[in-house]
């Protein structure tokens, strides 16, 4: 049990079959307490009913800062404690940059750079009462090889801030034994990417995956857990990628 008695918050994993909820499965496996926020809170607390009686779901909005902290309280007082954050919560859009409105690169970024900003700055305070902590901050390859297959430019920004942000967050909370790292997928076959993967686009995608298979949501989960358990308990500021090879660099 990696995870035992471990308390840990997943941001936006209520989605059937998605990198969250199936982080928060394989966490509930190891002995940890998954807390599934999400936006769609029957949807969260559906989710964590499926793992069993010891897993909870709530509402959070995280592009709200209020909504981020009132979350982290809440699992406190019921838990005592949180030992783990996973910041999954994220959008994309196929947009061409010339394409991108304000108000297209705002839902992007408000999401996945500022909703790892606030919901960080939520549980913070009470790992660095307890002087423990690991956050793992889902990125993608699309920050690091410039644009993505089902994702615009506005993504591979915002994705490429989750980096830098998890970098600096390392940097500043290692005295206080938090580590922070990120995780950077390549193609995974969730939700997001359902209905859009043509056999022919499929055949083409392969070619440049040296694994020669798409990702699975399980994949990702499984750097997660290494990163948010004592197997990694030297490792912070680092990203892990998770793409079958997809960008060897």
């Amino acid at each position: 049990m990696l995870l035992s008695n471990k308390v840990c918050v997943i941001t936006g994993a209520a989605s059937r079959r998605g990198i969250g909820k199936a982080t928060a499965r394989l966490f509930a496996l190891h002995g940890g307490r998954a807390i599934i926020l999400d936006l769609d809170g029957a949807q969260a607390a559906e989710a964590a009913a499926e793992l069993g009686e010891a897993h909870r779901g709530f509402a959070c909005d995280v592009t709200d800062r209020d909504a981020c902290f009132a979350a982290a309280t809440r699992v406190v007082e019921e838990f005592g404690r949180i030992d783990v954050l996973v910041n999954n919560a994220g959008i994309t859009q196929p947009l061409k940059f010339m394409d991108i409105g304000p108000k297209n690169y705002e839902a992007v970024t408000d999401v996945s750079l500022r909703g790892t900003l606030y919901m960080s700055q939520a549980v913070v305070p009470h790992m660095r009462e307890r002087k423990a902590g690991s956050i793992v901050c889902i990125s993608s390859v699309s920050a690091q090889r410039g644009g993505g297959i089902f994702g615009g430019p506005h993504y591979s920004a915002a994705k490429a801030g989750v980096l830098g942000l998890a970098k600096a967050m390392a940097r500043e909370l290692g005295p206080d034994n938090v580590r922070v790292n990120s995780v950077t997928p390549g193609l995974i076959q969730t939700d997001i990417t359902g209905g859009k993967l043509t056999d022919e686009l499929r055949t083409e995608i392969l070619k440049g995956i040296p694994l020669n298979r798409l990702g699975d949501a399980e994949d990702v989960a499984r750097s997660c857990l290494f990163l948010a358990s004592e197997l990694s308990s030297y490792i912070t500021g680092a990203t892990l990628d998770v793409n079958g090879g997809m960008l060897i660099h």
